[in-house]
């Protein structure tokens, strides 16, 4: 990869630039981090003209290393006024790697009022007005085949949907998966900022891109498979996504008394098995039709954790029905009901809202008395609603900070005013630790202790006690933010936390890509240089370690059935930054 493509949509002109120096050994996180550090006023208004958005693939991206298709978005967050790395699946990353592309860099805003299209191939970049029809509360579905229809259906597409156009707090980035199909880079809001520049979509059109160049290809197949081996081997990359989904975790969690429920007041529920990974394999089985329990979302991906999900006459609903979406709708909201949870997740992805956000802003809702508990068909009519935005919609839609404050209350699950996902922090306290600390806000992909906590992959720390916890966040925020800049999903954790030829494995398949000799020391200190780098920015931008706490109730509010609180002290958590 060996270009950057710099839009500027004030001009509406774009060009190629050299990739200067300090980049060239960079990718995905480590590279949309850098690049808004570097170019970004941190003080500036996430909307404003001096915000700038990067999408930049992994360093493996469009190889034949297996899951390395994942791709990194980088903005100003709006919804957490600090720096943002979003990543996705689906076919963009290894289309941009295809064509040499390192990053797409977009920048400055329109004076009119229209939306664009960026249309990009290996000879040129076009920015041309976006077809009427996929607007004004067009959803994403229906975009998708609308520009089909003009790019052809080929083509790798990022969009966002009406919550983009209306620049609401929640809006996701939704990309294009291998069947048309929707993925997203779906937290912190940085659809908005896509809306604010007035882009609707980025094509991509990757004919006669030619294959991405490596220096030794046999060193890089044979650590290729060495990888794919260990993925396969472990029982949870290599079985129980395949056959569950990320919903597996439903019964452990619940299990674990980790599973935070109505509103954080509770760690279990009796209804989980309706919700299950275990229920939703043999719900898709039963139905057949288009349902589809083992896919991948995007190419090369050995796991394949990703599934279609029908309703009762086989027809497909939504994909990537991921266990965070399931758990804030199905127990911190209370809808017991899965094919109730799978036609809201499908209108939030078809509106362009990150599932995480407004679930758990649904969830506050209903404490603050303006949903009713576990009300369905009360939630799909908001979500709906955020494609001509009504008042209520956009208070959901604002994210869960804005619908506490609204709604008068002091139980707000958020730090730095991101939702909390589906671990509950004092019960599960590595995973508190990550939430508090990660410069992205509350975040489980940023550092996943659920892995040693519960799962006792690469670590057996016991979840309750605070012994360990802070070393093992530490360490797994440091791995994460490099693993991110490879562009390898975050699930091939598994193949390397206990494996040290899966590790070095994927070290090699670098080496063999660059022709370089890095080590693991190597890795750790890209790691690290990330997440200084994010905690550079984050301080310019006004935040102290005043920030990196949990909200105050989990402090004095036990959480059933353990009845534990939070309990580190300010100087503990801020030992985790201390590298």
């Amino acid at each position: 990869m060996n270009k950057f493509i710099r839009v500027n949509m004030t001009t509406k002109k774009a060009k190629f630039e050299d990739v200067p120096n300090k980049y060239k050994m960079l990718g995905g996180r480590g590279l949309t981090s850098n690049i808004i550090n570097d170019e970004v006023k941190p003080t500036c208004h996430p909307l404003g003209k001096n915000n700038k958005i990067v999408l930049a693939p992994g360093l493996l991206s469009g190889t034949s290393a297996p899951n390395s298709g994942r791709l990194s978005v980088g903005a100003k967050s709006p919804l957490t006024g600090g720096i943002k790395e979003s990543n996705t699946g689906g076919t963009f990353s290894q289309q941009m790697a295809r064509l040499g592309i390192k990053a797409i860099i977009i920048e400055g805003m329109p004076k009119d009022d229209k939306f664009y299209v960026i249309r990009i191939d290996k000879d040129d970049v076009i920015i041309e007005e976006a077809p009427e029809e996929a607007l004004n509360g067009c959803g994403n579905y229906e975009a998708v085949k609308i520009l089909n229809k003009k790019y052809g259906d080929k083509a790798g597409m990022a969009l966002i949907g009406p919550a983009g156009e209306y620049r609401l707090p929640s809006a996701n980035i939704a990309f294009k998966d291998p069947e048309s199909n929707l993925r997203a880079a779906g937290r912190g809001g940085l659809g908005a900022v896509l809306g604010s520049k007035r882009v609707k979509a980025i094509v991509i059109d990757d004919t006669d891109a030619g294959r991405v160049p490596i220096a030794d290809p046999d060193k890089f197949r044979e650590a290729s498979r060495v990888f794919s081996k260990a993925l396969l081997e472990h029982p949870v990359s290599g079985e129980s996504l395949a056959e569950y989904g990320t919903d597996v975790l439903v019964n452990i969690i619940n299990e674990a008394g980790g599973f935070p429920s109505y509103n954080f007041t509770k760690g279990r529920i009796e209804h989980a098995d309706n919700i299950s990974g275990e229920t939703l394999s043999a719900t898709i089985k039963e139905r057949k039709g288009e349902g589809m329990v083992s896919h991948a979302c995007h190419r090369g991906c050995v796991i394949r954790c990703s599934q279609w999900y029908a309703d009762e006459e086989g027809k497909y609903i939504t994909s990537g029905f991921e266990y965070e979406t399931i758990w804030g709708l199905g127990a911190d909201a209370g809808i017991e009901d899965l094919d109730a949870i799978a036609s809201i997740d499908r209108a939030m992805d078809d509106v362009g809202v990150d599932s995480i956000e407004v679930a758990v802003a649904i969830a506050t809702a209903m404490d603050g008395g303006l949903i009713p508990w576990g009300d369905g068909k009360a939630a799909l009519e908001i979500v709906k609603q955020m494609a001509k935005p009504t008042p209520m919609a956009r208070i959901i839609a604002g994210g869960c900070a804005i619908v506490g404050k609204l709604c008068g209350l002091f139980r707000v699950p958020v730090v730095k005013d991101q939702a909390i996902p589906a671990y509950d922090p004092r019960p599960i306290k590595g995973i508190g630790l990550t939430y508090a600390t990660t410069p992205m806000g509350a975040d489980h992909t940023a550092g996943y202790c659920v892995s040693g906590n519960i799962l006792k992959v690469g670590a057996d720390i016991d979840p309750l006690k605070k012994e360990g916890q802070i070393e093992y966040s530490r360490a797994m925020q440091i791995g994460t933010a490099a693993v991110d800049s490879t562009g390898m999903c975050l699930f091939v954790y598994f193949g390397i936390a206990d494996n040290p030829d899966g590790y070095q494995a994927m070290i090699n398949m670098i080496n063999a890509q660059y022709g370089l000799s890095l080590t693991a020391e190597d890795i750790d200190k890209l790691g690290e240089d990330v997440l200084k780098v994010e905690r550079e920015f984050n301080r310019k931008a006004g935040f102290s370690n005043a920030h990196d706490r949990l909200p105050e109730f989990m402090e004095y509010e036990p959480l059933p059935p353990h009845n534990v609180v939070w309990d580190f002290t300010p100087e503990e958590i801020d030992e985790v930054f201390n590298f």
